[in-house]
């Protein structure tokens, strides 16, 4: 169960050169759940998926590396999206128009493991915000936002006092949740400023957002919070399944994106 629970926290990334398969998959009780895709090229071959062509052809074809389509999230969610697990064959035609003929592309996708049972749970700024699990059970932080989204929180509405509506959220809330509930039958917190910093205007109401599922399992594993891989010759080695940690940055995005998907 540690190792469960320590899946379903982590981020993942994979990628897959034109003409390869790439594989998506999540343990047990848990479904993928696309956080980002990109299809194209940013980077040049030598760094990533070498080209394919024969050096002399390659030669005389100059490399885009200003390449992307924007349909590769879309068909990540069409082909991967709530399932366990996914596979198919990377190639243009499968995004569509090829935006960069002569050149070779790969397929970069982020994506979390999200138990199949969750809760979500909302405090308006200053309102104390409690988790609990049944006996036996404890708390797995699988998101956490504090702030301001753009669709707002109907258990918080948006009061308009001339502020404009902006979305801002703290990039520590999901680390300071982990810390304070992860692993416990019960939690409680206030959703204040005292608490997670103010990462909005002043006077812009704020709430807390928490998505969180109950395990049996005394042992839980942290958040890693160590930098992502970036796009050096290093990963340019064959796809890897293996979790990955995420910085701050891609922290955020996650979180963002997961609790839009809860919401819709």
């Amino acid at each position: 169960f540690a190792g469960y629970i320590s899946q379903v926290l982590k981020n993942y990334t994979d990628h897959a050169c034109d003409g390869e398969y790439v594989s998506l998959r999540c343990p047990h009780r848990t479904t993928i759940s696309i956080q980002s895709s990109f299809y194209g090229r940013i980077v040049p071959s030598h760094q990533l998926c070498p080209s394919r062509y024969p050096h002399s052809y390659a030669t005389l074809i100059k490399e885009d590396v200003a390449c992307s389509v924007g349909t590769s999230l879309q068909k990540m969610l069409d082909e991967c999206q709530d399932r366990r697990s996914c596979q198919f064959l990377v190639n243009s035609r499968l995004f569509g128009m090829d935006p960069c003929p002569g050149t070779g592309k790969y397929l970069l996708v982020w994506y979390k493991c999200r138990p199949n049972e969750y809760k979500s749970k909302v405090a308006c700024e200053d309102d104390k915000l409690r988790l609990s699990c049944k006996k036996s059970m404890v708390i797995a932080i699988y998101s956490a936002i504090f702030g301001r989204t753009q669709g707002g929180s109907l258990e918080c509405p948006y009061q308009n006092l001339g502020m404009p509506m902006i979305e801002c959220q703290s990039a520590t809330a999901l680390q300071l949740m982990t810390k304070r509930c992860h692993g416990k039958r019960s939690c409680s917190i206030y959703a204040s400023t005292y608490e997670f910093g103010d990462p909005c205007y002043p006077g812009i109401q704020k709430h807390l957002n928490v998505i969180y599922t109950c395990d049996n399992t005394p042992l839980l594993l942290p958040v890693d919070e160590t930098e992502p891989p970036g796009l050096s010759s290093s990963s340019s080695s064959s796809s890897s399944m293996e979790p990955v940690g995420v910085g701050t940055e891609m922290a955020l995005l996650s979180n963002i994106l997961a609790a839009y998907a809860f919401i819709t």
